[in-house]
C-alpha cells in the first residue's frame, strides 16, 4: 500500500493513538466513521446478515452470525478498508515488516441476544510459528451500534501482548471496549481478546476488518472472494490492498509479473517473467555479475 502520514489526532490520556496501540496493544478511534457512512453499511449489510445461518462452532460461536466477502456486498466497506486515517497506523505497526502489507479479512459480526462470552484468543494464532519477533496483523473493529458491557463489546487485556498466551487469564485485568456508533476499535493480532457475552435484548454488529503483513496467507481467501472479474471493478488501491499486487521478492505475482498486470487492457496473455526484488537484492545480484565468474 501507498504510505499514508495520517495518524489522527484522538488521544488517549497523555499518550497518541499509536502510542497507546503500541503500548497497551488497543486504542479506539471515537468518530472514525460518519453516521452516513454508518447507516449506508447497516443498510448494505442488512439482507445479508438476515439469509447467513447463526455459527456453529465453539469459536465462532452458537448465537452469532458472521459473514465475509464485504467489499463486493458494501461498496462503503471498501471506503472503510481505504481509510487514511487505519492506514497510517497500519503503515507505522506493520510498514517496517514488510514490502506491502494487505487485508487478512472483511467480516461482519453480528453477536445476538444469550451469546456467551467467546474463548480468550489472539489472533496471530492462526499463523504456527514463532511470535513475538514483529507484529504480524492489526485489527480494526468498526462499530455499527454502540457497543456497550452488556450487548456484548469486544473485551481485551492490556498489555497481554508482553506476555505467553494463557487462555485462563484473570477476568479481572479485562477491559470492556465500550464505545459508540461508527467509532473503530483498532488492536494488535497479539494482544488476548474476545467477543463479549450479550446479555441485552439486542444483537451487538461490527465489521471487521484487518490487516496483516504482505507475506502471509490470508484469513480469507481473497482471490475467491473477489476474483480477477470482480476485482477489475475495485479501485486500483483497493486491488492492491486484497492482494492483486506482487511481494518483493518475487512472491505472489503472476506468469512472473505484478498480478496488476491482469487488468491492463494489453494483456495478451503472453508475458515475460520479470524480477521484482528490493533494491538491497538487486544491488548483490548485480554486484555478483560485475565480478569475474570462474
Amino acid at each position: 500500500m501507498q504510505k499514508t502520514s495520517e495518524i489522527g489526532t484522538i488521544r488517549h490520556g497523555a499518550m497518541s493513538t499509536l502510542d497507546h496501540l503500541r503500548a497497551h496493544g488497543y486504542a479506539i478511534l471515537e468518530g472514525a466513521a460518519s453516521a452516513a457512512t454508518i447507516d449506508a453499511v447497516v443498510a448494505d449489510l442488512e439482507p445479508h446478515f438476515e439469509r447467513t445461518p447463526h455459527c456453529q462452532g465453539d469459536f465462532y460461536g452458537w448465537q452469532t452470525t458472521r459473514f465475509g466477502s464485504l467489499l463486493s456486498k458494501s461498496p462503503t466497506v471498501q471506503h472503510l478498508a481505504l481509510s487514511s486515517r487505519i492506514l497510517a497506523i497500519i503503515d507505522a505497526v506493520l510498514g517496517p515488516q514488510c514490502d506491502t502489507y494487505q487485508l487478512n479479512l472483511s467480516q461482519a459480526v453480528r453477536i445476538h441476544p444469550g451469546e456467551r462470552q467467546q474463548v480468550p484468543h489472539r489472533d496471530e494464532e492462526m499463523w504456527p510459528c514463532t511470535t513475538g519477533r514483529s507484529e504480524y496483523l492489526v485489527n480494526v473493529m468498526w462499530a455499527l451500534d454502540d457497543f456497550t458491557a452488556e450487548n456484548g463489546a469486544t473485551r481485551l487485556w492490556p498489555r497481554s501482548q508482553f506476555a505467553a498466551l494463557d487462555r485462563t487469564i484473570d477476568p479481572s485485568e479485562m477491559i470492556t471496549a465500550e464505545m459508540p456508533r461508527g467509532a473503530a476499535l483498532v488492536f494488535l493480532g497479539s494482544v488476548t481478546h474476545c467477543g463479549g457475552a450479550n446479555r441485552s435484548r439486542k444483537p451487538r454488529t461490527g465489521v471487521i476488518l484487518s490487516y496483516c503483513l504482505g507475506w502471509l496467507r490470508q484469513y480469507e481467501n481473497q482471490y475467491l472472494a473477489y476474483p480477477p472479474e470482480v476485482a477489475s471493478h475495485f479501485p486500483a488501491a483497493l486491488r492492491d490492498l486484497i492482494g492483486y499486487r506482487i511481494h518483493r521478492p518475487n512472491l505472489g505475482g503472476y506468469e512472473g509479473q505484478d498480478p496488476g498486470v491482469l487488468f491492463e487492457a494489453s494483456n495478451d496473455g503472453a508475458l515475460p517473467a520479470v524480477d521484482a526484488l528490493p533494491e538491497e537484492i538487486a544491488a548483490e545480484l548485480k554486484g555478483f555479475y560485475e565480478r569475474p565468474l570462474a
